[in-house]
């Protein structure tokens, strides 16, 4: 009985708690306008969308004009399932592309918030409140942008921010996306936990005009040595590139990746297993060298190795970023615990982590490498010398 009466009390305790905040929310965050939650060039992208615009219409907005949100017979301003719908595709092309298919976003939010963006919730289980579109703990948020390096968004020292619907969605998405490389686990029940582990999810990165050149990801002084390599200077002069606009290759899906002779500059066969040269990574890897961003910050603070600077995950789709910190990388295995270790030991280290190496048998990542090593060694004899390690 007393239990019951316990557990009445608590309940009552936590709607009373839920509603303090529901009211203060109410006083400090109110929108009646998308120009009030989000960017202009956000709002833009809405209107580009052509179900987005035909429904706006429909509805009586007016381009250049205020656009009103729905709201629910309470009054809660909500999104309507076109609007989710863009919103979810236009944060997966422009931070996700083949990673997270938008309609998962769009069920999470269909299912936690009922697409309000206002929505708050008190998880008994963790004892905090969710919030937003995508129902994220503040805290979650922000281990994501100091962390993990997802800093399309600054919410560091201002959760409000999570109740602006791209930025509820950006950092939905950026969960998810390390959820589904977590153990291979991705749960609507662990959407809101805060894992203690360090690893870094898989991301894919901005594919707009401007990424698709090397001087937009590249230092000055690294393009000017990249001229002056003959076989670099003759393929580039050869395709029409020009000093300040030099593209990058793409492949049939558009991808941007380095050709054989860019790449005969750098740690060659490596980065033809992690990568296949792909500039923003493949699967799980990032980047050209598939270098974690905890691996390359922790390089930077703690080893010295500061050349170049970390700052996001987004800093190591610059290739000479990313190889710099392979490298140094590569540099610090040869030595792991102490012991000179053959190159066996680091290529199989840098592939598959050094707990998991072994010398006994040689393993598929290992012949992996020898095949990609074989090929480069047969063009180095045409075109010039590539040092591996």
């Amino acid at each position: 009985m007393d239990d019951g009466i316990e557990s009445t009390s608590n309940v009552n305790s936590d709607l009373k708690k839920l509603q303090r905040v529901s009211d203060l929310i109410q006083m400090a965050v109110s929108f009646k306008y998308w120009d009030e939650c989000l960017d202009p060039q956000d709002l833009e992208a809405l209107w580009g969308d052509p179900e987005v615009s035909k429904e706006w219409i429909d509805a009586g907005e007016d381009r250049g004009q205020k656009v009103h949100l729905s709201r629910d017979p309470d009054g809660q301003p909500y999104l309507t399932q076109t609007e989710m719908k863009a919103v979810a595709a236009i944060i997966v092309k422009r931070h996700f592309i083949s990673q997270i298919d938008p309609e998962i976003i769009c069920a999470i939010a269909e299912l936690e918030s009922d697409r309000q963006l206002l929505a708050t919730r008190y998880n008994k289980k963790i004892k905090d409140f969710t919030i937003g579109i995508m129902q994220l703990l503040p805290q979650t948020a922000e281990w994501l942008f100091r962390e993990m390096g997802y800093r399309a968004y600054d919410i560091v020292g201002n959760p409000d921010m999570l109740y602006r619907p791209f930025t509820s969605v950006y950092f939905g998405a950026a969960y998810l996306n390390w959820l589904s490389s977590y153990e291979g686990i991705l749960t609507l029940e662990n959407h809101n936990s805060i894992p203690e582990s360090s690893h870094v999810p898989p991301v894919s990165l901005n594919t707009g005009d401007a990424w698709a050149r090397w001087d937009s990801r590249s230092s000055a002084g690294d393009m000017e040595e990249m001229w002056k390599h003959p076989a670099v200077l003759k393929e580039w002069s050869r395709s029409g590139e020009r000093r300040g606009r030099v593209r990058f290759s793409h492949d049939a899906e558009k991808r941007p990746y380095l050709s054989r002779t860019e790449l005969m500059t750098v740690l060659c066969a490596l980065a033809e297993v992690t990568s296949m040269r792909f500039i923003n990574g493949v699967g799980l890897r990032t980047g050209l060298m598939g270098i974690e961003y905890h691996k390359a910050l922790w390089l930077y603070k703690e080893l010295g190795y500061r050349d170049y600077r970390v700052k996001s995950v987004e800093c190591l789709t610059n290739p000479f970023v990313s190889m710099y910190f392979a490298a140094a990388y590569l540099v610090w295995l040869s030595q792991y615990e102490g012991r000179e270790r053959t190159p066996q030991f680091v290529i199989q280290a840098y592939l598959g982590g050094p707990d998991n190496v072994s010398l006994q048998e040689t393993g598929p990542l290992w012949r992996k490498f020898e095949d990609a090593l074989n090929h480069y060694e047969d063009t180095n004899k045409e075109q010039g010398n590539c040092s591996i390690l």
